[in-house]
């Protein structure tokens, strides 16, 4: 590996700017921003330098990365933790499967019958009907992993007492939450193009994740003022 470059002028010699990465990219993907980049590089695509004053810099090898990784994402419909799986394996010079190839390596998500989710999650069958009869849990003959978890966390709370009828507002808050991204999408969600509604899958995790941080911090100062 090559000796980091000296300090001064030199050192940034071939690098880019957020802005001039922008530039290059923007004929290619009109709809990319400062904010898409920052989330590839929080997801792991790209991982560029900072300088002292903490600036991002791109290298010529960066550029070409998120190049690759946008086009894998607009033409292919990948989701991010594939194409980062992809790019670990180009990095470590192993030979991937093509990238038309990969959504096929991708294992189809578990479904648990009613037997197998009781048993994965610890849950007696009441509380798996008292979920059910709330509305908390859609009834039907298979349930997916996020079933399971949730199933869990209603175990636990329900050793304190807190049943699925106690949590019940909190899936009708979840509702509302949802409508808030899906009006902030709205105009993306209109469009009839692939990349409109591929921007719109993007967007929709990073706002629930705001939402999310919102809530937390709501809960956290009310959970403060009772214990105060």
């Amino acid at each position: 590996m090559a000796a980091a470059p000296a300090r001064g002028r030199p050192a940034a010699a071939g690098l880019l700017s957020i802005g001039q990465v922008l530039a290059r990219l923007a004929p290619e993907f009109p709809a990319l921003t400062s904010s898409k980049l920052r989330f590839l590089e929080v997801q792991g695509i790209v991982s560029p330098t900072r300088t002292e004053s903490g600036y991002r810099k791109f290298s010529p090898a960066d550029l070409e990365r998120l190049r690759l990784a946008l086009t894998l994402q607009r033409d292919h419909y990948l989701p991010l933790v594939v194409i980062r799986d992809y790019l670990a394996d180009l990095d470590a010079g192993r030979n991937p499967a093509p990238p038309t190839a990969i959504p096929s390596m991708v294992a189809a998500p578990r479904r648990y019958r009613r037997d197998e989710l009781l048993s994965a999650s610890g849950a007696a069958p009441q509380l798996l009907n008292d979920a059910i009869g709330t509305g908390i849990v859609t009834a039907s003959d298979t349930y997916p992993e996020q079933t399971v978890t949730l199933l869990r966390a209603l175990v636990a709370l329900d050793r304190h007492g807190i049943e699925p009828r106690h949590v019940r507002s909190l899936r009708q808050s979840a509702e509302r939450e949802a409508a808030l991204v899906e009006s902030a999408l709205s105009a993306l969600l209109r469009r009839p193009d692939a990349a409109s509604r591929a921007r719109a899958s993007e967007l929709a995790p990073e706002l629930a994740a705001r939402l999310d941080e919102v809530r937390a911090l709501f809960v956290r100062d009310a959970i403060d003022r009772i214990l105060s």
